[in-house]
């Protein structure tokens, strides 16, 4: 008998909360965390370091085709690598946050790293957050979050994070492309992080996950 794994999709726009959502209940709740975000910025990542613009369309496709992307698990939170370089704190440079909303919304691009998220669901138990995990990834799991917050609250958390991409400017790319927009996915209990701590907000999205029928 084949072993049935169970999806966590957690969206949401830039800064609102949900990767610490995101890995704070897998923690709890003995899940793989998997950062879709980490994939698309990997391959802008890779992009930039090849000096191609990231609003040439072929171009990107041509170096995508190149790269030896592999999604892995270390200490139950997903990994990326590009031609066996482990890609961390390389992916977060302003550079990459100037252009990953170009390269994600190439749609050869977003079909190739969804085929290796949904990959993630034939092994393990996962709470995946980004953009379109409820709405494309996982159409079909009934544990679907959005988090939000306000504009100005998102900002603020990004300035002390000691980044500078304009979250409005990130929210308008994403949720206007045509593959696979940044929008609320039918079934999602929504939860606005502006005025809630961290620890709210996990309590809350426990709370949603409830109700949406999880049990331990």
């Amino acid at each position: 008998m084949s072993q049935t794994y169970r999806a966590v999709a957690i969206d949401g726009p830039a800064a609102s909360g949900k990767s610490t959502v995101a890995k704070r209940l897998a923690e709890s709740l003995g899940l793989v965390m998997v950062n879709s975000g980490a994939m698309y910025r990997a391959v802008t990542w890779q992009v930039l370091q090849e000096g191609i613009d990231p609003e040439n369309r072929a171009a990107v496709l041509e170096a995508m085709s190149r790269m030896r992307i592999d999604c892995g698990v270390k200490n139950n939170l997903s990994t990326i690598a590009i031609n066996d370089r482990l890609l961390t704190t390389e992916i977060r440079s302003a550079g990459v946050n100037e252009h990953v909303s170009k390269v994600a919304s190439i749609p050869e691009v977003r079909e190739s790293l969804v085929a290796m998220q949904r990959d993630y669901l034939g092994e393990y138990d996962v709470v995946m957050e980004g953009r379109d995990i409820g709405s494309v990834v996982f159409p079909d799991t009934p544990f679907k979050l959005y988090i939000s917050a306000s504009e100005e609250v998102r900002a603020a958390r990004r300035a002390k994070e000691g980044e500078t991409d304009a979250v409005a400017k990130r929210d308008a790319e994403d949720s206007k492309r045509k593959a696979s927009p940044l929008k609320v996915a039918e079934g999602s209990i929504v939860i606005d992080s502006s005025d809630l701590t961290i620890e709210d907000t996990v309590d809350a999205a426990r709370e949603a996950l409830i109700k949406l029928g999880w049990k331990d």
